[in-house]
């Protein structure tokens, strides 16, 4: 980080360098962020239900309706879908080439 002067307006000015990796990084963080919660609430249906969610699902499909079990499934599977594109996300991050900024 460095100051430099708006000749201008003869004000001064703030002018920050940030690397590729550092961008990178940055958006890795965010996306941990954002996971840790997800997975933290896909564990606490696992630890309700005692088994993960592939197998719930087929028990919820064979069992009478149950108001309570149905809504924690649709809620858990949107966690699912959830982490499976933030983690999908965190991969392209790591791999990603092309950086812009805007």
């Amino acid at each position: 980080m460095g100051e430099c002067i708006n000749e201008e307006k003869g004000v001064k000015e703030m002018s920050i360098t940030v690397s590729r990796e550092e961008v990178k990084t940055f958006e890795k963080l965010k996306a941990i962020s954002q996971i840790a919660p997800i997975k933290e609430r896909i564990r606490f249906f696992e630890r309700k239900y005692k088994c993960i969610f592939e197998i719930f699902e087929d028990k919820i499909k064979q069992e009478e309706e149950n108001f309570e079990k149905w809504d924690d499934y649709i809620e858990w599977k949107a966690y699912i879908e959830s982490l499976k594109n933030l983690e999908s996300n965190l991969r392209k991050i790591e791999s990603a080439e092309d950086i812009r900024i805007t």
